[in-house]
């Protein structure tokens, strides 16, 4: 997130209605921010979520002491895995 001394130089556009724009000119009054400060403040966290619950995996104990295991013991390669390395180490 922007620390105080980051400036902000990037925009963002946004459409809106008049409607839209003024609920958000207000609740930003109320909060005593500018309509930018506001909509960050709430827009921010909403996004961090978002990307977290996309890029993170979160196994069970079992799934991960599975990994763990193939980790430290991994499988002699099948096959088809040492065929596409073949194929892949040709090209």
């Amino acid at each position: 997130m922007a620390t105080d001394s980051a400036t902000r130089d990037d925009r963002i556009e946004l459409r809106a209605t008049k409607e839209e724009k003024r609920l958000l000119a207000a609740a930003a009054a109320y909060e005593r921010l500018d309509v930018t400060s506001f909509v960050l403040r709430k827009a921010l966290p909403a996004a961090r979520a978002v990307v977290e619950r996309h890029e993170r995996i979160v196994l069970s104990k079992r799934d991960t002491a599975r990994v763990l295991r193939l980790l430290e013991n991994p499988p002699e390669p099948t096959r088809a895995l040492l065929a596409a390395a073949r194929r892949r180490a040709g090209s």
